[in-house]
């Protein structure tokens, strides 16, 4: 955020009243609406020098950094009838600090960029930075924005940059599977990709005679109050960000966040480490019993949703036979590569998984 007068020591610690629903990004303009925003954010406790200057300072203590980014573009990523600002600005983080706790690494800074259009009243951007505040403090402790960007747009657009120190430890890859292996997941499975599923389902209308939908903020508000822990882990996921650490000391030998499904992830697991990954049926059978108990409405779909749902940003690794660390519950085995990346029950599951914006987005943008 260059070029704003807004200091580290401007940022309070107490929460702070939204600016009026009449003061836009131009009516304000570029300097004050960024004054506003970086008053809200958190300061990371690695920044020496944060926001006011060209760039940003950030200790790195163990001389390596770790570091990752991630877009969010209105229409293919998120819609604004399904979420509110403070929600995008929590799942702008977690998707960032879950990336950099799978490669077993605690979180210390991270960089914003918005651009957003012209009527865009600056409280939306003002929630979504409390957002990003409230994520990193109960996810990340001691993660904050140290800088970014604001400039115009079409459409509401964020990156996120996420900065992570190994504090002496190796980086954990998902390259280091070995035969044997067991494979343990900590957080929730399924659980997003409902969401979402009934929020295309139930929180759209039809937009043209050719069976288009269009998000429905209104829709959207019944099913919210009708499947409340479906839809939050769909818009405001909580990751086990912690868990990162907690797996790289007990020996994690692979590791990634499941966001594009637990199928296709365990398959790039598989792929860059050269095996095959046998999920346990009986595993998947509880998990997918866990997800129907939390809400029924998933029915016979709920296995598939474990499978092939996404963006739970679960933390998915391998460890060597019984060090799975507390939080983690072991779902499957590494075994020598076969003709499959992936089996349940040693059979290969062959819906597809994961999400591609250029094959998948309908066009609508909600």
């Amino acid at each position: 955020m260059t070029e704003t007068s807004a200091q580290p020591d401007d940022r309070p610690s107490t929460a702070l009243p939204v600016s009026a629903p009449g003061e836009t990004v131009t009516a304000l303009g570029e300097r004050e609406t960024l004054r506003r925003i970086v008053r809200r954010l958190p300061k990371a406790h690695a920044e020496l020098l944060g926001p006011g200057d060209d760039a940003a300072v950030v200790a790195a203590p163990d001389r390596r950094t770790v570091l990752t980014t991630d877009m969010m573009v209105q229409g293919p990523d998120f819609r604004l009838a399904w979420s509110t600002p403070y929600e995008l600005g929590w799942k702008a983080a977690v998707s960032n600090l879950a990336d950099v706790a799978a490669m077993g690494a605690v979180p210390t800074a991270l960089l914003v960029a918005l651009a957003a259009p012209p009527e865009t009243p600056v409280a939306v951007l003002e929630q979504f930075a409390d957002g990003m505040r409230d994520a990193c403090a109960e996810l990340a402790p001691g993660c904050g924005v140290v800088g970014g960007d604001l400039s115009t747009a079409g459409a509401l657009t964020i990156a996120v940059t996420a900065i992570g120190d190994l504090e002496q430890r190796g980086p954990v890859l998902r390259s280091g599977a070995s035969v044997g292996d067991d494979l343990a997941v900590a957080g929730s499975l399924g659980l997003a990709g409902a969401g979402v599923w009934l929020l295309y389902r139930d929180g759209s209308t039809d937009s043209d005679a050719e069976g288009g939908r269009e998000p429905d903020a209104r829709r959207a508000r019944v099913v919210r109050h009708e499947h409340p822990e479906l839809v939050r882990e769909q818009v405001a996921p909580r990751s086990p960000i912690g868990l990162g650490v907690a797996a790289s000391d007990a020996g994690a030998t692979a590791m990634l966040d499941v966001s594009d499904g637990l199928v296709l992830d365990a398959s790039r697991i598989a792929d860059a480490s050269d095996v095959t990954i046998e999920l346990h049926a009986d595993a998947i059978d509880e998990a997918a019993d866990v997800l129907s108990a939390i809400d029924p409405v998933v029915g016979r779909r709920a296995r598939d949703f474990v499978l092939a749902g996404g963006e739970d940003h679960a933390l998915l690794a391998t460890f060597p036979a019984g060090r799975a660390p507390e939080g983690f519950r072991v779902i499957g085995t590494v075994r020598a590569r076969g003709a499959h990346s992936v089996t349940v029950g040693g059979t290969a599951y062959e819906r597809p998984g994961g999400w591609d914006p250029y094959a998948d987005w309908d066009g609508a943008a909600g």
